[in-house]
Formats: structure tokens, sequence, C-alpha cells
């Protein structure tokens, strides 16, 4: 569905503009360059890991590196849901990160200093004013739904945007 808003590997919901005139669930600003469809096999893993700091890697290249931020993001995703990489291992995110173009002494900085962590907290905080209360979580036509729906669900939903465009 085009109207959502991946803004990492796993969680949906990107930083936005704060508007306190609006009403949750109503931000106007939504991340743009996401495919319109998912590209990608799922294959759940196992066991779900810890993935804070592939998520802090991933926020931090999409505010300081946007131009890798996009393979950045898919190449985690893949890793995670269709090669059943480990992203709690460092190297595994590292290699990622270089592939897609990331500095890594720069990234290592912010990964060390808290800065990293804290770009994700803020995004939490942001969509959490936007009344985003889990993942994955999208905005279609200013309207936040939370939570995997069933595909048919996301179907009826895509066919409503699309002539909500029209």
């Amino acid at each position: 569905m085009s109207s959502s808003c991946p803004s990492s590997p796993i969680q949906r919901f990107p930083p936005a503009a704060r508007r306190r005139d609006r009403a949750p669930g109503q931000c106007t600003k939504c991340w743009s360059g996401q495919r319109p469809e998912a590209a990608l096999p799922l294959h759940w893993p196992a066991r779900l890991p810890v993935t804070r700091r592939a998520l802090a890697t991933a926020e931090w290249a999409r505010q300081h590196n946007p131009g890798s931020f996009a393979k950045l993001r898919a190449d985690l995703f893949a890793a995670h849901f269709v090669l059943g990489e480990n992203l709690e291992d460092p190297a595994v995110i590292d290699r990622h990160a270089s592939e897609a173009g990331v500095d890594l002494d720069s990234l290592h900085a912010a990964l060390a200093d808290g800065s990293a962590d804290a770009a994700v907290v803020e995004a939490e905080t942001v969509g959490r004013d936007c009344g985003v209360r889990g993942t994955p979580a999208w905005l279609v036509n200013q309207q936040l739904i939370s939570g995997l729906l069933p595909a048919a669900e996301f179907e009826r939903l895509a066919k409503y945007a699309a002539q909500a465009r029209r």
C-alpha cells in the first residue's frame, strides 16, 4: 500500500513533524520514498531478537545518511525476515550498513554516545503523539491503521485509498 510509512526495518512509523493542532492519528508529514508494494517474502523467525541496535542504526542513517537509508532498511528487513540473519549481532548490522554506504565510524560514534538510540526514542515519541500504540502502523488518507490486519482488510484499505485519491 503506497500510503504506508516505513521508517525502519521493523517498526513502521516515521518521525513526523509535530502538529499539536491535529487530533491523534492525523499527522500530516509522512515519510516518502517507500515502495508501493512489498517485494520481499516474509518468513517469521522462530525467535524475535532484540532489534534496538538495528533500529538505532536505521534511524541514524535516515537522519544523517539519507542516501543509504532505503537500501539499509530493505537489507535489514530481508536479513531478518528472509535470510534469517541475527539482528542482535553487531557484525550483521555493520555489514548491511557498510553495503548501504553508511559511514561506520560516524555510526559507531552515534551508537556509543547514545544519539542513535535517542533518535529512535524521538521517533517513538512522535508516533505516540500521533496515536500510534504499536507496530505495524500505517497512515492511510490521514487515518491511522494499527496492527497486523488480514490481507483482505489491507486490500479493502488500498481500494479505499485509491478511490480517495481520485
